[in-house]
């Protein structure tokens, strides 16, 4: 017990106080770890991370600690330890059982769900079932419809005791409503701004470099955000993020989608990554659970949600936000997010879904979702300083002299963007003795199915290609040597051309022509493939291949790409 404290015969450190962390889920501990800096890094403190049990999404949680360098306890261990305080963002557990007090923090943006009565399933914790609630007190029964961490019920234990020694509220708009909800935890209330939206705030004047870290090159940035449960996005309609990818040229937008970690916890990553897996082909980023989200909304130009904390954090961040689901009787219609339900624009996949998109894009934020953005907090860039207060008041120590201050969140760089087979749609605009200028559009190759815009040609990557892809493709792109495109030309009857990805790109026929290219303006990861596609069309228009210019100005995207031929021999 003394080592859990700091002490003890081995002790490097001689801590002073013992707080330890109530960790339900990986959720929730995220929230926790935008917190402990502010007081982990005092060798008057040590810091002891502990798993409640309590949560029916822990799955992964003490995996995750272990990764940082934690080393969990468990919750009956650490109760014994006893700490000088217990700091949690759930309420999930009998979190005074330590007889220290108690600091709960919001796990995401203020408290804004209901969760309803409990179903005296005792094998059920913290569900997205209607009825079924974490708790720690099996003899409360919910009355009306409670929030989550703003009600009596959450508050308030067995015997009448108030849980929570401070309450966080993000919001003066939620200590009215706990006034109405629970009076008696008013005192304890403690409004101190929200950490996470601080620390996203700090970071925007390095959105360029979290833009970079996506590899957007100039696209417009859809962050596609859904929370957990069977109301959520990706509950209502797991196909969305699909759909909508196939829908966007991929030149001129790239698709990001974030998950609730608790849809991993509960399904597992790899049946996560199993159902996301054709989105990944279609050159959709899929985020880690655990961080990126962030950085990606800071990066965004449009974000695409729910009734989830990330929609929100959009809206406070001034981002263009709108709903693909809106299930307002799942939240309090007073809260920050009820009222975001009740004002955001909708986005449906009808129509044409670009156009849809740059719309938003473009359009000013309106007032009601700038006030709305708003409610978010209530004491921008405070929360350092307000929320260290706190946690050395109630560990009874001094405040360090050195200012508090909020990090930056970590630059997300993620593994996706993989998509390399794309339906292509290329025409010549204009044409020179010594150049042509052509536009080349690119869709994911699940836009094949149902494809109504015209002529297009299969463009297949040779990454775990599906056979329907290879039997279909008209231009092949191999990152290898030539005589590798060579054989696998010989071995597809159907396909006319292959590109070759090499320091300079070469387009080789089934014929036996060879042109070699070289970049002289723009640069792109694809240019073997995107020559590929030029020579495809120059070839299907009727033109021989010895007739073509030195110079193709290709317009991808929003960026062009000048290619000279170098060699051409036939």
């Amino acid at each position: 017990m003394d080592r859990q404290r700091g002490g003890g015969p081995w002790a490097t450190v001689r801590a002073e106080k013992l707080v330890v962390i109530a960790v339900h889920n990986i959720t929730a501990l995220t929230r926790l770890l935008d917190v402990l800096p502010l007081v982990a890094g005092d060798t008057r403190v040590q810091v002891r991370f502990a798993i409640t049990g309590s949560s029916a999404f822990t799955d992964g949680t003490a995996d995750f600690l272990s990764g940082i360098g934690a080393h969990p306890l468990g919750w009956d261990e650490a109760a014994r330890s006893r700490p000088d305080l217990v700091v949690t963002a759930s309420h999930g557990g009998d979190l005074r059982r330590s007889g220290a007090p108690v600091l709960i923090l919001p796990h995401g943006i203020g408290y804004n769900k209901y969760l309803a009565r409990e179903s005296g399933n005792p094998g059920i914790r913290e569900s997205g079932n209607p009825g079924i609630r974490e708790s720690g007190n099996p003899g409360i029964r919910e009355s009306g419809n409670p929030v989550f961490g703003l009600s009596r019920e959450w508050l308030v234990d067995a015997d009448g005791q108030m849980i929570p020694s401070a309450l966080v509220l993000s919001h003066v708009e939620q200590l009215n409503r706990l006034s109405a909800a629970c009076p008696e935890a008013v005192p304890v209330a403690v409004v101190a701004g929200d950490p996470c939206l601080d620390r996203m705030v700090a970071s925007l004047p390095l959105r360029a470099v979290y833009r970079a870290g996506l590899r957007t090159r100039g696209r417009t940035v859809v962050v596609v955000s859904s929370t957990w449960g069977g109301q959520s996005l990706f509950g209502m309609d797991p196909g969305f993020v699909g759909r909508l990818a196939a829908r966007l040229p991929v030149d001129r937008y790239q698709v990001v989608v974030a998950l609730h970690p608790n849809a991993w916890a509960w399904h597992s990553r790899w049946q996560v990554e199993m159902w996301l897996r054709e989105c990944v082909r279609a050159g959709v980023v899929v985020l880690d659970p655990v961080e990126g989200w962030r950085a990606a909304v800071v990066a965004a130009d449009l974000v695409i949600g729910d009734h989830g904390s990330v929609s929100l954090y959009s809206a406070a961040l001034g981002r263009p936000v709108a709903l693909a689901v809106a299930p307002e009787s799942a939240v309090d219609p007073a809260s920050a997010i009820g009222r975001m339900l009740a004002v955001a624009p909708r986005f449906t996949l009808d129509g044409q879904v670009a156009d849809r998109v740059d719309e938003l894009v473009a359009q000013p934020v309106s007032p009601r979702m700038a006030a709305v953005g708003e409610l978010a907090s209530s004491r921008r860039g405070e929360s350092a300083r307000l929320l260290r207060t706190t946690l050395y008041r109630l560990v009874d120590l001094p405040e360090p002299a050195e200012p508090a201050d909020s990090a930056a969140v970590p630059v997300a760089r993620p593994q996706g963007d993989q998509g390399r087979s794309h339906l292509v749609s290329a025409r010549v605009v204009a044409v020179s003795d010594d150049a042509v200028d052509m536009e080349v559009v690119r869709y994911p190759a699940a836009a094949l199915d149902g494809w109504g815009g015209g002529a297009a040609h299969l463009v297949v990557g040779l990454d775990e290609p599906y056979r329907r892809l290879l039997e279909l493709a008209e231009v092949v792109v191999v990152d290898g040597a030539e005589q590798e495109a060579v054989e696998v030309l010989a071995s597809l009857p159907g396909c006319l051309l292959a590109g070759v990805a090499s320091t300079r790109p070469v387009v080789l026929s089934t014929g036996g022509s060879r042109v070699e290219f070289e970049v002289v303006r723009g640069e792109h990861p694809d240019a073997a493939a995107l020559c590929a596609s030029a020579v495809h069309r120059w070839l299907v228009d009727g033109r021989e291949l010895a007739a073509l210019p030195r110079l193709l100005r290709l317009r991808v995207g929003r960026s062009p790409l000048d290619v000279e031929v170098r060699d051409l021999a036939r």
